[in-house]
Formats: C-alpha cells, sequence, structure tokens
C-alpha cells in the first residue's frame, strides 16, 4: 500500500512510520506545520510543531530512507482547533483541543489530502488499536493503559478507519523508545509534548484572557448564593476544579470549595462541595460510531469523560438524537464540551462504542 505517514518530529511518529516501511509499505513521511509563527526550539516537554520538530521528523525520514515534505495546515489549525478551544471556553464549557485535531486535522484535512493524492491509507503515533471485524472497523484501547489514546480517536468515522494505521497499539511506551534506540534515531529520548500544544508555557487562563479579554463576574456559593469572591472571566475555570479560585471568603464548614458549574451569560462561578460534583446522568449531542452501528437501547457499556481516567460502568441509548448515558453510582468533574466515549463493557471496556460531546449532566 501506499501510506502517508504523519511525522512530528517526536519517538512515536517516527517508530510508526520505521514499522510501515519494515511492513512492505510504499512510504511517504509528511510533518505537519500547525503553527503560523512556529518557534525556532521546544522547551523541555512543553509545546509542539517548532521548527526543531520539523527537522527532526526530516532527520528520521532520511534514515529511513523515505520521501518527506512539509504541509502548511496552519490557517486550517487556526480555525479548526484553536479558535473552536476559544470559542467553546468563552460559552462556558470544556473543549479537548487534541480530540478535535484528530477529527479535523489529522483524519479529515490531511487524510482527505492523502487519498486525493493517491495514498490508500496514513499512518500515525497514536497509541490505539484497530481492526476489521466482518468488514466494519473495530477500534480498541492500547496494549499500554498509559499512553492509550481511543479516547481522542472515538469521533472517527467507519471510512476514516479503514484508511488508518496505528502501528503502536499493541505496544507500550518503554518498548518503542528501546526500538528507537535500536534503530538509530536520535530522537528516543525526546520527552513528550504534554499540555496544549498551542499554549507551550501550559498557561491556559493566560491565553485565555489574552483572547477574550477580562469578563469580571462572581464567584457564588452554589448553596447558599452568597458571593465568595471575584473574577476576571468564566473562561478561567473548568468544573471540578479546586485550586486557583480565589476566594476570599472561606467556607464555614472549613472543606475545600469546586466548581460545579459557569455561567457565561450572568458571569457567576458557581462553587459547592465535592459531593455536588457527583454526575449520575450525562446528555450528549452529535453522536458518532466508529464502526457504522449505532447502540441499541439499554446498551451496558463502560463511559469515559477525560482522555486518562473518569470511567464508570454505564448504560447508555440513543434518544432523539442525543445520546443519554446513566451512570452507575457517580463520576465527578464532569464538564459540558467534553467528549463521552463509550466501551462494550462485555469487551472488557476495551473496544469502541461511540464518542459523543456532553451538553448536560444531572
Amino acid at each position: 500500500m501506499r501510506v502517508l505517514a504523519a511525522m512530528s518530529g517526536g519517538v512515536d511518529s517516527a517508530v510508526a512510520a520505521a514499522r510501515a516501511v519494515d511492513a512492505g509499505h510504499d512510504v511517504t513521511g509528511v510533518h505537519l506545520a500547525l503553527s503560523a509563527k512556529p518557534g525556532t526550539l521546544r522547551t523541555g516537554a512543553r509545546g509542539c510543531c517548532t521548527v526543531e520538530d520539523a527537522h527532526d521528523a526530516r532527520r528520521v525520514a532520511d534514515i529511513l530512507g523515505i520521501p518527506f515534505y512539509v504541509w502548511d495546515f496552519a490557517e486550517r489549525f487556526t480555525e479548526d482547533v484553536v479558535d473552536d478551544f476559544v470559542a467553546e471556553y468563552a460559552a462556558g464549557r470544556t473543549p479537548n483541543p487534541c480530540l478535535k485535531c484528530n477529527e479535523r486535522i489529522k483524519f479529515a484535512a490531511l487524510l482527505d489530502k492523502a487519498i486525493a493524492l493517491g495514498f490508500d491509507a496514513v499512518a500515525t503515533g497514536h497509541y490505539a488499536r484497530l481492526s476489521l471485524v466482518d468488514g466494519q472497523p473495530e477500534l480498541r484501547r492500547s496494549a499500554d493503559d498509559g499512553k492509550d489514546q481511543s479516547y481522542v480517536l472515538a469521533t472517527l468515522r467507519p471510512d476514516q478507519l479503514r484508511h488508518a494505521m496505528f502501528p503502536l497499539g499493541g505496544s507500550v511506551k518503554p518498548a518503542v523508545r528501546e526500538e528507537a534506540a535500536e534503530r538509530g534515531l536520535m530522537i528516543a529520548e525526546k520527552p513528550d509534548s504534554h499540555d496544549i500544544c498551542f499554549i507551550p508555557d501550559g498557561d491556559t487562563r493566560a491565553f485565555l484572557t489574552k483572547h477574550l479579554g477580562e469578563r469580571p463576574g462572581s464567584l457564588v456559593d452554589d448553596e447558599t448564593g452568597a458571593v465568595l469572591g471575584a473574577h476576571a472571566g468564566v473562561h478561567g475555570f473548568t468544573v471540578g476544579q479546586r485550586h486557583g479560585l480565589g476566594l476570599r471568603v472561606p467556607a464555614a464548614d472549613g472543606r475545600p470549595r469546586y466548581v460545579l458549574s459557569l455561567e457565561p451569560v450572568s458571569g457567576n462561578v458557581r462553587v459547592g462541595t465535592a459531593e455536588k460534583l457527583g454526575v449520575r446522568e450525562i446528555v450528549a449531542t452529535a453522536p458518532t460510531w466508529p464502526s457504522g452501528a449505532e447502540i441499541a437501547a439499554g446498551t451496558r457499556c463502560v463511559a469515559q469523560v477525560r482522555a486518562h481516567g473518569g470511567t464508570a460502568p454505564a448504560e447508555a441509548s440513543v434518544v432523539d438524537g442525543k445520546l443519554v448515558v446513566r451512570i452507575d453510582g457517580e463520576l465527578r468533574g464532569v464538564a459540558p464540551g467534553q467528549a463521552v466515549v463509550l466501551y462494550r463493557e462485555d469487551a472488557g471496556g476495551d473496544v469502541v462504542l461511540g464518542s459523543a460531546t456532553i451538553t448536560a449532566t444531572s
């Protein structure tokens, strides 16, 4: 097959490309330039898509003996990922930009261009397993639980997954680094990128304030309605947050307070005890089904609301086009804007059933 290997300049995508070559595919490497003003150097594990990353990807391609190109997707990335991220926070929601990048950049813009150029598949360094069962794609968790990325891939459609390759799905990260070293790849010990790639200093609140300005509001006790403090904008908070609230008045019971909900119109950030964070039901919109099959009413599953953690047994149904998930017990820190991803309960919570965007909880 003709395979386009997406090469970020990191160790995972490098080994994924190398394995595609070893499998006998006709591989071409491509690095996506996602920033209009890329920095020249990374700061440890902060940020990505720098000039240094592009050079690292090119050096790996040279070692592998494959053609290599840099494609400028900066404008598309800004519109579909960065602008969306800012708009979601302004609306009081908590988006996942990695999920959006995979959906709109790597497996929409990139894959569409690859297919138009005659490639059969796009290979990436994601940690997830993919197979065909009765002609339908089956997306599963990776062998490395700590690195599993099936959550951020769960919005992909069957037609996209049929043209995807995840060569690292059956591996654990230490083995991937060891393999990179054995292959003589200089990025074998390069730090993984953390946080949000387009906020390299990790200060999300400052980034959002720069784009949205200050929008003063009040911190309100959810139980009494008392004003406990002031803030510069709801975009500086997320549901479940405990630290950095800036409460002027300590709680009468001396217990910690958490963000319970955000009200962008009034500017109120409601806070309360940890017990009030418990969610038993999730309503989510725009469901996607990676295998192409919508779930049946009352499907038993494992629900996950964060990329790592936030899982619970549940029962799910589609009601009037919306996904309704009833949790066994409770999940805490569930925020509108996040994705809820369902996994097959009878498969040990390993196989992805579907994904949808959370709009309400109760």
